[in-house]
């Protein structure tokens, strides 16, 4: 063999080392990925890049209250090892598409929470939520009360009158909680 072949040869080793090892690191450790939209106004704004820690999806812990998080919003479907791979920002600038199936959003409400909107408040278990990161009263109130069932979370955005979360698409397994934003 020549020692350009080699050269080339040791290039290219290294070059798919480098790329499996991105791959790992961001399906397993941490992801950037872009907010889409303006459901988080005005904590993340449409278009921000965001660094999310998978470890809570990887290891399989729950999201605290407040955190934001990144979610598979097709909570109907179960998820796969492909999904994860898949979803990586490296096979999304391959493709040229953005997965539109995954939400930013902010944890409510955490299994066995029991949750009410009145007074244009968020209540938890019969307490109004302090919630600083809102720009505006919530206009949504429901006569229902929603209990968070177990290995579930319930999400919201802080854009709360112009957001799509659990209030449309019902409270989120945690295996789809797909990491936790990283602050920054």
């Amino acid at each position: 063999m020549s020692k350009v072949a080699k050269e080339i040869g040791g290039w290219a080793l290294s070059l798919g080392i480098a790329f499996v090892i991105a791959l790992v690191i961001g399906i397993f450790g941490i992801q950037p990925t872009k907010v889409l939209g303006h459901s988080m106004d005005p904590t993340l704004s449409d278009q921000e890049r965001i660094y999310v820690s998978k470890l809570s999806h990887t290891l399989g812990y729950e999201p605290d209250y407040g955190d934001i998080v990144i979610i598979d919003s097709r909570v109907n479907r179960e998820r796969t090892l492909k999904d994860d791979i898949m979803e990586h920002p490296l096979f999304s600038l391959l493709s040229g598409k953005v997965d539109d199936n995954l939400y930013v959003k902010r944890v409510i409400g955490k299994a066995g929470d029991k949750l009410q909107f009145k007074d244009n408040k968020v209540y938890r278990n019969g307490q109004p939520l302090d919630e600083p990161y809102l720009n505006e009263t919530m206009l949504y109130e429901s006569n229902e009360e929603i209990t968070v069932p177990a290995g579930h979370v319930f999400v919201m955005g802080d854009n709360r009158n112009n957001s799509k979360d659990s209030r449309d698409i019902g409270p989120v397994p945690l295996d789809h909680v797909l990491g936790i934003k990283i602050n920054g």
